[in-house]
């Protein structure tokens, strides 16, 4: 979405898919303008904490409405980590992961190390942790994922968090928008688009839900811009 906004601006864009460290590191860096999908202050803690004293925090674009953990389909009959261990035989002692650079993986380990589980997390990709869901959902298996919100697949599937009275994955969080040092001086203009860049949870997950129906990514965006253009219009102009 944010690409289409900057490029009705004026802006000529590149958009870079990369995993979370490589993306902090190449925001250091200066070579990434900004980023608009930050995970904070949990998910992506150990690249803050790496990197953030040479980031600039823009802002909130979606406060207080994210959320990471495990998830598993409604059937399933535990509510919480704490009951894993239990039933392992049914979810064949595997968590299926994404991406092994991810937050909510490390994330992940440090449950699996206080929750005692005798549980294999299995790296894959999203798509892949999508595709085993659906394949699950689809022969009524359990099936327990790393999971987010906002994501299509809860609009999509019935699905619960399971509960962590540990606390390990934290609150619920902020997604933010990251722009590189300079920024701000380089280019006022697009510093001042990021800054009124807000949305909700509801939002994202529209777009998001209609990528996944086979809808293309640019098209996706720009139907929801134009459903939504009095927002799009205070972002870029003010």
């Amino acid at each position: 979405v944010m690409k289409e906004v900057f490029e009705e601006a004026g802006y000529t864009v590149n958009l870079v898919a990369v995993d979370a460290g490589p993306l902090y590191a190449g925001l250091a860096r200066g070579d990434i303008d900004f980023t608009t999908t930050a995970w904070l202050p949990h998910t992506h803690n150990m690249y803050w904490d790496q990197y953030g004293d040479r980031l600039d925090y823009v802002q909130d674009n979606i406060p207080g409405d994210a959320r990471i953990g495990l998830v598993v389909p409604q059937y399933v009959t535990i509510d919480s980590i704490e009951e894993m261990n239990m039933e392992g035989v049914m979810f064949n002692w595997e968590i299926i992961g994404i991406e092994p650079g991810a937050g909510i993986m490390q994330a992940t380990e440090d449950a699996i190390d206080q929750y005692n589980l005798e549980f294999a997390l299995i790296a894959s990709s999203s798509a892949g942790m999508a595709a085993e869901l659906r394949s699950a959902i689809a022969n009524e298996d359990w099936i327990v994922v790393t999971g987010w919100a906002p994501h299509w697949k809860f609009g999509r599937f019935d699905l619960k968090f399971l509960d962590d009275p540990k606390g390990v994955y934290g609150d619920a969080e902020d997604i933010v928008t990251i722009a590189r040092q300079g920024l701000r001086e380089d280019d006022p203009e697009a510093y001042g688009i990021l800054q009124r860049f807000q949305w909700t949870a509801e939002d994202i997950a529209e777009v998001m839900t209609s990528i996944e129906d086979g809808v293309a990514d640019d098209v996706a965006a720009r139907n929801w811009i134009s459903e939504n253009r009095n927002m799009v219009d205070y972002w870029i102009h003010g």
